[in-house]
């Protein structure tokens, strides 16, 4: 796997690229085994410049994000997936009151989400 890239402008992110995931697996993974601050960290940092990324990904249609892009996308993704640990669940890194997230399979978590592939299109 090569090192993860981000297009130009975008280079304050670059202590970001650990959360630069390309599947629901992973990035799940990652947040559960994150601390609170590292949430928090994370969340500050990429959320502010959340428009500016979104903007320049969707430049791009689903599945033919280059590849200099992924990084970006993933990010994104990975906001996506810490943004509720923050805003609803006070930093923890798990579901509060919740089943074992362990207990449940994502179909298409392994798939690198910026293929933009349908779970079915996986199997």
């Amino acid at each position: 796997m090569t090192q993860p890239i981000l297009p130009a402008g975008f280079e304050d992110l670059s202590n970001c690229l650990p959360w630069s995931l390309p599947t629901a697996d992973q990035r799940q993974k990652k947040r559960l085994a994150s601390s609170s601050a590292e949430l928090r960290a994370f969340y500050d940092q990429m959320l502010a410049r959340l428009p500016e990324a979104l903007a320049e990904v969707d430049r791009f249609p689903l599945g033919e994000l280059p590849e200099s892009h992924h990084a970006l996308y993933n990010l994104a993704l990975s906001l996506a997936e810490v943004a509720p640990h923050i805003e609803l669940y006070a930093g923890s890194p798990g579901v509060p009151y919740a089943f074992e997230e362990a207990r449940f399979v994502a179909v298409h978590g392994a798939q690198e989400t910026w293929r933009g592939l349908s779970p079915m299109a996986a199997a």
